[in-house]
């Protein structure tokens, strides 16, 4: 009689290999894990979702801080003249204001050719005297709007 072979059939495996997916997903949370702390580091500025409209006189006049193209900050606090200041100066004056009346809002008007770091600068003064949001001065274009 004839030998009858036996033969094993290989079966294909049907498991998912989930080690890699594993790897790519620890990867992405070390990443995650050391950019997040460096995201939410900034100046809260409350940017409109539309073209800018002038907004409402309500309540206490605006303190401006003036930003010339010098880089040259000084404060208007409703008072005759413009006081300069440095970001220390800044901190101090505005810090009794905004006690006193802590919805006062807070304008920064700064010349175009400004270094931006002097703008955000005059900003973080603002917002850690107690300024709940700090707008900027702007001017429509001239040849209105889009």
């Amino acid at each position: 009689m004839k030998r009858r072979e036996r033969r094993e059939r290989r079966r294909p495996i049907s498991d998912i290999n989930v080690v890699p997916y594993i790897d790519v997903m620890l990867v992405l949370l070390v990443i995650f894990m050391v950019t997040a702390p460096l995201i939410t580091q900034g100046v809260k500025v409350d940017l409109p979702q539309a073209e800018a409209q002038p907004q409402p006189g309500e309540g206490s006049p605006p303190v401006v801080i003036h930003i010339d193209q010098f880089g040259d900050t000084y404060v208007d606090l409703g008072d005759a003249d413009l006081l300069p200041v440095d970001q220390q100066l800044l901190f101090e004056r505005l810090r009794p204001l905004l006690d006193e009346a802590p919805g006062t809002p807070v304008m920064v008007r700064a010349d175009a050719s400004v270094d931006y770091g002097r703008v955000v600068d005059a900003m973080v003064a603002a917002q850690a005297a107690g300024a709940p949001s700090v707008g900027l001065v702007t001017r429509p274009p001239a040849d209105g709007p889009r």
